[in-house]
């Protein structure tokens, strides 16, 4: 009786997409995850699409996935991605598109550990930290500087080129178009070595560069050049957050899109097909048990990789077939300890003279990347940051979770410990080649781009390109993918 009823909704869909005709809108598109990808993403299509698309979002865990939030003490905390850089136009407009504020910013210093001592400590004074850093560095934190600068100078042109509605079918053919071989080679070669060509000294990649690159991706500077210049880009400008929780963003875009969002954990998709036309078929298994729908397009916006189980469903009915494993991803866990820091251990016995409020770390075996005295997502006017002397919320980025002994070594004494671990970012070197976005004729898969670059803007980025690309393939635009020269052609647009 379901196979039978199954086939009826096939068939209903199929009639239903002939007798509107060719030029017709997609009557049901799926995403799969609601993380920042898949919640911009339905945003996206919707704008393009229009209102009357049906858009249904699957979703096995919380709405925000990497964007999320632990309670302590009354208080709800960022545990997933904390801030956002000013140059990340997407999220900029979706903060104003839902009427939603910036965070009070709260400022704290912050420090670099070496397991011994403090290799570089930020003072109160702008003028002062520029002469550490040249007294220390010479002029390598300006090479820096401007390598990240001519970088993020090309990739901003990803947002031109979206404006004018071209999109890309792999992160190859979009890294072309803003770098040419440039970028593409720089998923190639690590940030050491990059680096280094340009004048930088080693001392700078080891005591500063590694320490950045162990906060945003717990990785080194072995990994590749692109994902750590991005990285490095967010460590020079200014930094936002969400008022409220960077989640908000997610939730925000859903629900004025208007989706259907279904709390289930997507098994499997399964290609259809009738008069040519593509149809895909989506399995899950919820609480209340197995069900599957038909769509026009399909949007796979979570991670496939070999350490996540969960999101591996399968591909079937496709030829060739589909791999959905990639390679594996970096663990993350992020500890929210409220207690009393141990200053001892960072060379400051009397803990009211600890003057940090941001702790990274180098290279050296260490336990922990990051150690952040961290404010509330909603912060009052009146708000303070505690004394270092006083209980206060810290947040413990590790690789691995954190042992009674290490909690300890870190903290007089503590009140709780609140902790969320996630497969973060992907292990760079672990798959060698860059990912398509297009895995059929309308089945995308967004999280291709992390394997260039991970970062919340990235995947909108991700998200509006998706959207770009089911679109003008949909109405067969083709002269809008993968154009070469697109500077060129965008000025003659404008």
């Amino acid at each position: 009786m379901a196979c039978a009823d199954q086939l009826l909704a096939v068939l209903a869909t199929l009639l239903a997409a002939a007798s509107t005709g060719g030029d017709a809108r997609p009557s049901k598109i799926a995403v799969v995850g609601a993380g920042i990808g898949g919640s911009a993403v339905a945003y996206f299509l919707q704008q393009h699409f229009g209102p009357r698309v049906q858009i249904d979002v699957y979703e096995k865990g919380t709405v925000g996935g990497r964007l999320a939030t632990i309670s302590v003490n009354k208080q709800h905390y960022e545990s997933g991605a904390a801030s956002f850089h000013s140059l990340s136009l997407h999220m900029q407009d979706f903060v104003k598109l839902l009427g939603l504020r910036h965070r009070r910013e709260v400022v704290g210093r912050s420090a670099i550990f070496s397991g011994e001592h403090f290799v570089l400590e930020e003072t109160d004074w702008y003028l002062l930290n520029l002469f550490r850093l040249w007294w220390y560095y010479g002029i390598s934190f300006l090479r820096l500087q401007m390598w990240v600068e001519e970088v993020m100078e090309k990739f901003m042109r990803i947002y031109k080129y979206q404006a004018h509605g071209y999109a890309f079918s792999g992160v190859e053919e979009l890294l072309y178009s803003l770098g040419e071989t440039a970028f593409v080679n720089m998923t190639q070669r690590s940030v050491a070595e990059s680096l280094l060509q340009v004048g930088v000294t080693q001392r700078f990649i080891d005591d500063v560069v590694s320490a950045v690159l162990r906060a945003s991706y717990g990785q080194s500077a072995a990994m590749p050049a692109f994902a750590g210049a991005m990285s490095l880009a967010g460590a020079q400008g200014s930094l936002w957050a969400v008022e409220g929780g960077n989640k908000l963003v997610c939730s925000g875009l859903l629900k004025l899109t208007k989706a259907n969002v279904i709390h289930a954990t997507v098994t499997s998709v399964t290609l259809h097909s009738a008069e040519g036309k593509p149809l895909y078929q989506v399995e899950y298994e919820s609480e209340v048990g197995s069900g599957s729908d038909f769509y026009d397009i399909v949007v796979i916006a979570t991670p496939l990789h070999l350490d996540n189980s969960s999101s591996n469903f399968t591909f079937e009915g496709f030829t060739p077939p589909i791999d959905g494993v990639l390679g594996s991803f970096q663990p993350a866990v992020v500890s929210l300890v409220h207690g009393y820091l141990n200053s001892s251990h960072f060379g400051f016995p009397d803990p009211k003279l600890f003057p940090f409020a941001n702790i990274l770390t180098t290279d050296f075996p260490s336990f922990f990347c990051t150690l952040d005295n961290i404010c509330p997502v909603n912060i009052s006017a009146s708000f303070q940051r505690k004394q270092p002397q006083e209980a206060a919320v810290w947040r413990v980025q590790s690789p691995r979770p954190l042992l009674r002994t290490q909690l300890k070594t870190l903290f007089r004494s503590y009140y709780s410990v609140q902790m969320a671990e996630w497969q973060a970012h992907p292990l760079y070197g672990s798959h060698t080649t860059l990912p398509k976005f297009a895995l059929h004729d309308q089945l995308f898969y967004l999280n291709a781009l992390e394997w260039a670059a991970s970062s919340v803007e990235v995947m909108a980025v991700a998200a509006k390109n998706v959207a770009l690309l089911a679109y003008n393939r949909w109405y067969q635009d083709l002269d809008k993918i993968d154009q070469k020269d697109l500077m060129h052609k965008v000025k003659t647009e404008l």
